[in-house]
């Protein structure tokens, strides 16, 4: 089937059934009937209710609800309040999330153009954009939106600004022509489509898609049909849920069947039971981990990377894969002069001199041949003159020379005739005044110019051009193609009046080529540097051409030996199965659509990666949303990419990207810090119940003391862990495996040893307090050793390795004001005459109070020690290891 780039415009207003002179009226009205308006439309939504109650479906969720609600029959309403505020607030914390997900398509409608200037009946009619029809002719103008897709009928200098689709800043020039072969999206010339806007030239076209059948509808569909990725945290905590709640629910069940076999009364049996399970199941864990994401979110927003979805902040630290865009992202954004050919010689342009008479000349004519202007900075007009201007500016400031501004060349040559550029001849000419000389400046492609050349001036002296010459012109833009820059040429001819036409434009003498590129950023080739170290491999997937990409791909080190950069068009006939294999050899794509990016991405995720995805443009937004972290451009991006996005750069600077790694994997480790303390205390308190039921004891804990400690000792040392100290050594580490659970077997071994040194200290208190004052004091004894032991507990679970003895063990302020206001309060509880009733604690003597202060510390002694046995061992472990290697190779 021929495409429609493909047809004549003969055949295209057959096949759709027009002409010249537009639609009637009543067949465009039939038309919109039979297939709807030219907008975009969405599929039902789910209501805020029915997202509010779809927060309460975790496997956790539901146990604690169960709880509570026995809690609530048993008479314990504290508890049930508590453990329903803290699901409420998180039910509350999802929805919102999730409403914000949904702004895409709202930004994506914003892309259509109100009004559309169209042709029915042979007359020019100003209509509502959603009116347009198939078929209908829309003629343009510089400043026009463009509302539907459609093939160019009529063409006069048209260019199009298709970054929102395309994601490429430079206006793309159209030209009325059929295009034989298949080409990619960005690449058909004759085409304009819906969301562009027309920068420059006038025209006319003829209306082939509207609504959802259109590019940017196409990418609405995909919008939709692409569901968001859960980050590994997610579902680690998922999964880590379930089965913690099973591990408590049958403990429970075990010391619910003790008690009662010992003589217990059901009721009592039954109430424990709960209390146990309310205690041992951290429900507070999902709050913990949201604030410290938020907390973390400050930081990085001070870092230029601002989070709309907070579980992007682990996610970040998972990442394995990003597949970065070029355009602004790893380069300036900005075009920059690279090299200049004068005087037989191509030169970097930091070698450029402006010494000779030709040179000075060339730099005075890519001034004046230029409608650009860069006034206080505010930079107006095509990239590419831009930066001619800001060229002169550079020379003019090293080589401290006013007279080399732009503006001051301008003045002293005033332009007395034109002829503007077209993209049919690719040229441009200004008539001036040169030493009472008229003279024709022309800049344009440099296979144009060439061929209009008749002499070529060297070091001031003007001969005529040979081949030799031509060729050594061609070697030198050749060159500088093949790095991805863009390359005008530049000639004059004196001229006897200012009546100038395009018949003038021949004859010229060569002066010189200048060649351009949007450079890479500075600290780019780091940050890929940086990503190579810890394990993360980066990809450039961009709208641009292939030998640009690649050339700045190789500059920043993406593209390395064993590595090849491929236009889109090459994975068209790829399955999806194939295309698994195929990305592992590929670190540039260039030339590609959305559907290109969200197949690369699926693919990357579907070998077990964690992908991260940036983009600008409208065209991303799919991709952004299927990744499992989207990163959007702050300056730059689209609305709709930005609301796809899970992350927005202010700086739009693949650094920052890095940056937000670091501080994703920091906030991953602090999330473990604080589970395996809420986990290392929760066995102790299991392990000490547990003993007592089988030893025959009464039971060491009221449910108000497991209420207390709940409260106090879990929640704020955990949130002061999940703040603890950021350090730079977790970029020496590989990604974490995508299904790689929190519940390993040396995290379990941890949390095991740590629970069972502080139950055993706890149970120790137990049997003085037995000893020396009967069950009540026992209890007291039990239920102070635990709950202080758990807030010292909080500075061994700062680290793996032992820091007794280093500055680190206190660098942490939050967690010492999180131990000093639970010492207080449990002090309160222990001394206060009026809490000992409410909280059904003993006196205790200042000789057991120092007991219980003692036992609890000594909880920081003995577990540092074990790590530092610990730590020891695996050096000396690694050591054999090397040194095993070392002899066998």
């Amino acid at each position: 089937m021929t495409s429609i780039y493909q047809s004549s415009k003969k055949n295209l207003l057959q096949e759709f059934q027009t002409n010249e002179n537009g639609l009637s009226k009543a067949e465009a009205n039939k038309r919109m009937e039979e297939k709807g308006y030219n907008e975009l439309t969405e599929g039902k939504k789910e209501s805020i209710g029915q997202i509010f109650l779809s927060q309460f479906k975790d496997f956790l969720v539901i146990i604690l609800i169960a709880a509570a609600t026995i809690s609530a029959v048993l008479g314990d309403y504290e508890s049930s309040a508590v453990i329903f505020l803290v699901i409420i607030l998180n039910a509350i914390l999802g929805t919102v999330q999730h409403k914000k997900a949904e702004k895409s398509l709202d930004s994506l409608k914003q892309l259509s153009a109100p009004n559309a200037k169209v042709i029915r009946d042979g007359e020019t009619l100003i209509i509502p954009s959603r009116e347009v029809a198939v078929g209908d002719i829309v003629l343009l103008e510089a400043g026009d939106y463009i509302c539907a897709d459609g093939r160019i009928l009529n063409n006069a200098s048209l260019k199009i600004n298709e970054s929102a689709l395309t994601g490429e800043s430079l206006s793309v020039e159209k030209e009325d022509i059929i295009l034989e072969r298949e080409v990619s999206l960005g690449d058909r010339i004759n085409m304009v489509f819906s969301g562009s806007f027309v920068t420059y030239g006038r025209g006319s076209f003829l209306v082939t898609a509207t609504g959802m059948n259109t590019e940017v509808g196409k990418i609405a569909t995909l919008l939709k049909d692409t569901k968001e990725h859960k980050t590994p945290l997610q579902t680690n905590l998922d999964n880590f849920g379930k089965k913690l709640s099973i591990v408590i629910l049958a403990i429970c069940a075990v010391i619910f069947a003790v008690n009662v076999i010992e003589g217990s009364s059901i009721m009592d049996a039954f109430t424990f039971a709960v209390a146990l399970a309310v205690a041992a199941i951290p429900e507070a864990l999902s709050s913990i981990v949201t604030i410290v994401l938020a907390f973390s979110t400050q930081k990085m927003a001070k870092e230029n990377a601002i989070i709309r979805k907070l579980h992007a902040v682990e996610g970040l630290g998972s990442v394995s894969i990003i597949c970065s865009d070029k355009t602004g992202t790893l380069t300036q954004n900005k075009m920059t002069v690279m090299n200049v050919y004068v005087n037989d010689t191509l030169l970097p342009f930091d070698k450029y001199t402006v010494q000779s008479a030709t040179e000075n000349k060339l730099l005075n004519f890519s001034a004046l041949c230029n409608d650009a202007s860069n006034t206080g900075g505010v930079e107006v007009g095509d990239p590419t003159e831009v930066a001619l201007v800001n060229m002169s500016t550079i020379m003019a400031g090293r080589l401290n020379n006013s007279n080399l501004e732009t503006a001051s060349i301008r003045n002293q040559y005033e332009r007395l005739a034109e002829i503007p550029f077209d993209s049919d001849r690719k040229l441009m000419s200004t008539v001036h005044n040169m030493d009472n000389k008229l003279i024709m400046v022309t800049k344009g492609a440099v296979d144009v110019m060439l061929s209009r050349m008749t002499g070529i001036e060297i070091n001031g002296q003007v001969n005529t051009i040979t081949a030799k010459d031509k060729d050594k012109i061609m070697k030198a833009n050749l060159d500088c193609s093949k790095k991805g820059l863009r390359v005008l040429a530049f000639g004059y001819k004196y001229i006897v009046n200012t009546e100038v036409s395009m018949e003038d434009e021949t004859d010229f003498i060569f002066l010189g080529l200048i060649a351009m590129m949007d450079p890479p950023r500075e600290e780019s080739k780091a940050a890929v540097a940086q990503c190579k170290k810890s394990g993360i491999r980066a990809i450039m997937i961009t709208g641009d051409h292939k030998i640009t990409a690649a050339a700045i791909a190789e500059q920043i080190g993406i593209l390395e030996d064993g590595y090849i950069a491929v236009e889109g068009s090459e994975i068209d006939g790829l399955s999806d199965e194939e295309l698994k294999t195929f990305v592992e050899k590929v670190c540039v794509y260039a030339r590609v659509s959305p559907e290109h990016k969200i197949r690369i991405v699926r693919a990357w995720q579907e070998k077990g990666n964690i992908v991260a995805m940036t983009g600008d443009g409208v065209n991303d937004a799919p991709a952004l949303k299927q990744a499992d972290v989207g990163i959007a451009m702050g300056i730059t991006g689209s609305e709709v990419a930005k609301d796809a996005a899970s992350m927005v750069l202010t700086d739009d600077n693949f650094a920052t990207i890095v940056k937000a790694v670091e501080n994703g994997r920091n906030v991953y480790r602090n999330i473990k810090k604080s589970i395996k303390f809420l986990l290392s205390g929760n066995t102790a308190g299991i392990l000490s119940v547990l003993y007592a039921s089988l030893a025959g004891l009464a039971v060491p804990f009221a449910p108000v003391h497991l209420l207390f400690i709940n409260l106090l000792t879990d929640s704020l040392p955990a949130i002061a862990l999940g703040l603890d100290s950021h350090t730079k050594e977790v970029m020496a580490e590989a990604p974490r495996q995508k299904d790689e659970s929190i519940l390993t077997k040396q995290f379990l071994f941890g949390i095991l040893t740590e629970g069972f040194v502080i139950g055993a200290m706890t149970m120790c208190a137990y049997y003085i307090g037995l000893k020396n004052g009967g069950e009540a004091v026992a209890s007291t004894m039990a239920f102070a050793t635990l709950c202080l032991s758990r807030l010292v507990h909080g500075y061994n679970s700062k680290s793996e390795q032992c820091i007794l003895f280093k500055k680190e063990i206190i660098n942490n302020k939050i967690l010492g004001g999180a131990f000093a206001i639970g010492f207080i309060l449990l002090n309160a509880v222990l001394l206060i005459p009026g809490l000992n009733h409410m909280f059904e604690t003993a006196t205790l003597s200042l000789n057991l109070l120092l007991t219980v202060y003692g036992l609890a510390l000594s909880n920081l002694f003995i577990i540092q020690f074990i790590k530092f046995i610990k730590s020891k061992l695996v050096r000396t472990e690694a050591v054999a290891i090397s040194y095993t290697i070392e002899s066998k190779y």
